[in-house]
């Protein structure tokens, strides 16, 4: 997929340590704003993606041609008010919307596939710091994201303490559990086991693990839902039949609708790169980076904290969302949590839910008023 026309990128030139010990430098960040930046500099919200999302928070996405990831909630007069905020996003390192990643080039001109460093989540961070430079930003109004997004929010104000004054992590966590490396696993595998793969050089050998990338999509897609929300939309319906056809097309409605998911996404997403974020969320554990207390990772920062989780996210569920709320109660932060009532599942803060969206935008114009 040729992205390059549409993609606006900052090119780092100051030297970045990886945590596996390597150091890039000249290296590309994607990124794309919304909004216009005020003249004191202190309107911008700093929105982190998940796993498979990028850039092109809301409108129409130049380089796929669909929605932004998150339209419902950003753009002019939505819970994250584009006539107010400045919104600014970037690709994650190790992805494929523009970012450095396994799909750029090395330095003999040779695509890097699985000799790419293996990055984190705080390298992710790391790297976007320098957008706030970029745009001589001294202290951002609020950082945000949902899932992989907000391990990057817990990472961003560890790291950078005094760089947002207010911090909204949504439905995520501050380690990955047994459960999730699991799921991540088995996409893994599922890439890998691809005979198109070609231990991740399949650009150069012409070929493309989208069998094995479906797969991973398909049972990661499963996980962002809830068995509620499944059983109302699919049942035991058919797909386009009155009767079972006793072979192994898809028979079922559901098994059609994650059939489709796993060919549209690799129509847009490079399988390395799954590879890459999926592992950078499973080394992700702030608690382990602080010895073991959490509440450590925030001792630093005044920042005002909400944080919102899912009554239906069975991935990433309201008790390690509250495990936050404990950590920073132990230190006398400022924060708020709710729990959003929602049957969407994981997915939830990606969808028309009105509760979330109108909390979301509540808590933020409040704080505004307050800055």
């Amino acid at each position: 997929m040729n992205t390059e026309k549409n993609i606006k990128t900052l090119i780092i030139k100051k030297p970045l340590k990886l945590d596996c010990g390597k150091t890039i430098k000249d290296f590309p960040i994607a990124y794309e704003t919304y909004g216009s930046l005020n003249s004191k500099k202190d309107n911008a919200i700093l929105v982190f993606h998940a796993l498979t999302g990028d850039q092109f928070v809301t409108g129409t996405n130049p380089v796929t041609k669909k929605e932004g990831w998150w339209s419902y909630a950003v753009g002019p007069n939505k819970a994250i008010d584009t006539n107010k905020y400045f919104v600014i996003c970037s690709n994650v390192i190790g992805g494929c919307m523009g970012s450095y990643g396994p799909s750029h080039k090395d330095s003999d001109q040779n695509i890097f596939g699985t000799n790419f460093p293996v990055i984190t989540i705080n390298d992710m961070v790391n790297a976007q710091y320098n957008l706030l430079e970029h745009f001589g930003i001294n202290q951002l109004f609020s950082i945000a994201g949902g899932s992989m997004g907000g391990m990057q929010v817990l990472q961003f104000i560890s790291n950078f303490p005094d760089k947002s004054k207010t911090v909204i992590p949504i439905a995520t966590t501050s380690s990955h559990s047994a459960q999730n490396i699991a799921f991540n696993e088995l996409g893994r595998q599922a890439i890998t086991a691809d005979s198109d793969w070609k231990n991740g050089n399949y650009t150069s050998n012409k070929t493309n693990p989208g069998k094995g990338l479906a797969v991973a999509r398909m049972a990661a897609h499963i996980t962002y839902l809830s068995k509620k929300g499944l059983q109302e939309k699919f049942g035991r319906k058919l797909q386009e039949r009155e009767d079972l056809k006793f072979g192994f097309d898809a028979d079922f409605q559901i098994e059609s609708y994650l059939r489709y998911q796993g060919s549209v996404f690799v129509d847009r997403f490079d399988a390395n790169s799954y590879l890459y974020i999926t592992r950078a969320m499973d080394y992700f554990d702030l608690v382990k980076q602080f010895d073991g207390n959490l509440s450590n990772a925030f001792k630093n920062t005044k920042a005002k904290f909400f944080i919102i989780s899912f009554t239906s996210d069975w991935l990433y569920p309201t008790q390690e969302n509250k495990d936050i709320v404990i950590a920073l109660n132990a230190i006398g932060a400022d924060v708020g949590f709710v729990e959003i009532e929602s049957d969407k599942g994981h997915d939830s803060f990606l969808l028309d839910v009105p509760d979330f969206l109108k909390t979301l935008k509540n808590f933020l114009d409040k704080s505004y008023l307050e800055k």
